[in-house]
């Protein structure tokens, strides 16, 4: 059977959430998702399409993410050259009501459709396996059931949830789910037979899916129902009615109905598999050294083993110290023993108590139009490095308390001030003074690089009035 040859399977592609564990690699404005984490070339979600696709599964798949997200969601797709349907939630309200959106937006395309639905954070490298595993669901799909994957496991693992089997090793109905065992339940599971890690993919008719939502959680499918029918364009994305979405219950697919309906079957899948949550999970999923260390980047040890060590910016230098996970960006470093990598997002909360900001962004700031970083600050300047994709223009707008000065590094820049724009080549600069109207476009084939020097009383960036913007942004 080749997939292909089925009626309408879409790919959902889920990319809510932003990875706290996975902090300081991982912030709120650029979600592991969206970062090459495992495969240096491609991230998290590129490879969930891909794998779709490896498993001849052809049709644009569905991204339900975060509003906030969309633009870099679009950027990793257009990188793959996939059009996708890129539908926004106003906030999150976990897994059920995101794949009920989807659902909904298969429909717009095909009565018939069926939805393989796949986490965007996970790894699974054996394509072959896992497609073998997904013709198995469709069948099951098709004959009325909602189809889940058990994957075997291999050790007893207590941070994830368990689906129990009716029967042990093949194709079979769920009995029950399990919460995330402690240690000794976990081994029983194992020593027991019959019990899969829960994997969060699904395959199911989207009409059979609604249906039951509809009959065993009604207040998601009303909710979702309502604010999927008054969904608006917007640019590339579909936007739906907040108001409403805001009226649904935030429960998991597994709550809400996947516990409840009799049509739950689980199809195993022993293939390699991995919910990239922590650090620990990269290392487990890397190559080790002689040392049994796994490094990324420049990195030098000395006498130590056991270690996740990750650079981005600059050497890092280990030496005589163990089983540690170390991960450094521009602007922080987090070191933590590998057995407790989860504990990560207690750091997150306490930099959200105190209002910083390195939870949210990194030193580099990525927007639709392109990207800046930080390069000094002070108590009256601050300079950044931005960049312009080719064809892009930063929005008209005003700042009433800074001045700007722009000098163009490389590439061309239409730079407009008040009524006058003017063409900007390297070496070129400008002066944009308090209060004045200005933009920044970029005409040429390659990226514009300037260096931009903020002068003035205040400089955080909710200091802009935006008269026009191409990208939809208030």
């Amino acid at each position: 059977m080749k997939l292909k040859e089925l009626i309408l399977i879409i790919p959902v592609l889920l990319a809510g959430g932003v990875g706290s564990r996975l902090w300081p690699l991982s912030r709120e404005l650029y979600p592991k998702q969206c970062i090459n984490l495992f495969d240096p070339l491609k991230s998290l979600i590129q490879q969930a399409a891909e794998r779709a696709q490896a498993v001849g599964i052809d049709a644009a798949p569905i991204v339900v993410c975060n509003d906030e997200h969309r633009f870099l969601i679009a950027q990793q797709m257009a990188d793959l050259n996939i059009t996708a349907d890129i539908v926004l939630e106003p906030e999150g309200k976990n897994t059920a009501p995101a794949i009920a959106l989807a659902a909904f937006q298969a429909l717009s395309r095909d009565a018939e459709a069926m939805l393989l639905v796949l986490p965007a954070d996970h790894v699974i490298r054996d394509h072959q396996l896992f497609g073998s595993a997904v013709e198995q669901a469709v069948e099951l799909a098709q004959a009325g059931k909602l189809v889940t994957f058990g994957v075997q496991p291999t050790y007893p693992e207590t941070g994830y949830g368990y689906i129990q089997a009716v029967d042990k090793g093949v194709v079979s109905v769920v009995q029950a789910f399990k919460e995330k065992p402690d240690a000794a339940t976990a081994q029983q599971y194992l020593d027991a037979g019959g019990y899969y890690w829960n994997s969060g993919m699904f395959v199911f008719g989207a009409q059979h899916y609604l249906d039951e939502l509809k009959l065993l959680a009604p207040a998601i499918y009303a909710a979702v129902a309502e604010a999927f029918a008054g969904r608006q364009p917007d640019l590339d994305f579909v936007r739906i009615d907040a108001q409403a979405f805001a009226q649904s219950p935030a429960d998991s697919i597994d709550y809400a109905m996947m516990e409840k309906t009799t049509q739950a079957m689980v199809v195993p899948y022993a293939g390699d598999w991995n919910d990239i949550g922590a650090w620990a999970a990269l290392y487990d999923l890397n190559e080790k050294d002689a040392d049994n260390n796994v490094l990324s980047g420049d990195v030098l040890t000395h006498e130590a083993q056991g270690n996740y060590i990750r650079a981005e910016s600059r050497l890092v230098a280990v030496i005589g110290v163990d089983d540690l996970a170390i991960v450094e960006t521009k602007d922080a470093i987090a070191v933590v023993p590998r057995h407790r990598a989860q504990d990560v997002k207690f750091i997150v909360n306490q930099l959200k108590a105190l209002g910083r900001s390195e939870h949210e962004v990194h030193a580099k700031v990525y927007r639709p139009w392109g990207s800046y970083e930080g390069i000094d600050n002070g108590a009256r300047h601050q300079v950044k490095n931005i960049r312009v994709k080719p064809g892009e223009k930063v929005s008209v707008q005003m700042h009433h308390h800074r001045a700007e000065h722009w000098i163009v590094v490389s590439g061309s820049a239409n730079v407009t001030i008040g009524e006058t724009t003017q063409l900007l080549t390297e070496n070129q600069s400008v002066y944009i003074p308090v209060g004045v109207v200005h933009a920044l476009e970029n005409p040429g084939k390659i990226p514009l690089e300037l260096i931009e020097v903020q002068t003035g009383s205040y400089l955080g960036e909710d200091d802009i009035v935006r008269f026009t913007d191409r990208y939809g942004r208030s």
